[in-house]
C-alpha cells in the first residue's frame, strides 16, 4: 500500500510540475488550473460561500490536484510490479481524455483543456506522463523490496 500511495504521489507531483512549467512557456498550455479553479467556485457558490482570495484559491486548488491526482495514479499498484508501467500508461491516458471531454458536460468550460488541437493532445501527454511516471516509481519500489 505505500508503494502504491507514494508511486501515485510521485506521478501527481510529475503531472504538476509539467503543468505548471509548461502553463507559464507555452500560450496554448492546457489550464487545468482554471478548471480547478472554476469547480472550486461552484463547490463554494453551492454552499453559500463567498470564494476566497486568488492566492488561497490557487493554493488549495493545487492541494486538491495534487491530492486527487495522487489518490488515483496510485491505483497503479492494482496487480502487483508486473505490467505497472502499462497500467500507469494506461491509467494517465484515461485521464487526460476525460481532461479533454468532460469539462464541458460538467459545466467547466472546454477552453482550458482544449483550446486547440495541440491544447488537447498536451493534455492528454501531460496525464499521461504523470501516469508513466507513477508506473516507473511503482516497478522500482516494489521491485526493489520483493513484493
Amino acid at each position: 500500500m505505500i508503494d502504491s500511495i507514494a508511486s501515485g504521489t510521485a506521478g501527481a507531483v510529475a503531472l504538476t510540475l509539467a503543468h505548471e512549467m509548461t502553463r507559464h512557456a507555452l500560450a496554448d498550455a492546457p489550464r487545468m488550473d482554471v478548471l480547478g479553479k472554476r469547480a472550486l467556485a461552484a463547490g463554494f457558490r453551492a454552499v453559500h460561500l463567498g470564494l476566497p482570495d486568488e492566492g488561497t484559491v490557487h493554493a488549495v486548488t493545487l492541494v486538491g490536484d495534487l491530492v486527487s491526482n495522487g489518490a488515483y495514479y496510485s491505483l497503479v499498484g492494482l496487480g502487483g510490479p508486473d505490467g505497472a508501467a502499462t497500467r500507469g500508461a494506461l491509467l494517465g491516458l484515461a485521464a487526460g481524455l476525460g481532461a479533454v471531454f468532460l469539462p464541458g458536460p460538467l459545466g467547466l468550460g472546454t477552453a482550458p483543456s482544449r483550446r486547440t488541437s495541440r491544447t488537447a493532445l498536451m493534455t492528454v501527454g501531460l496525464y499521461a506522463l504523470g501516469g508513466l511516471v507513477a508506473g516507473a516509481t511503482f516497478g522500482a519500489r516494489a521491485g526493489r523490496t520483493g513484493r
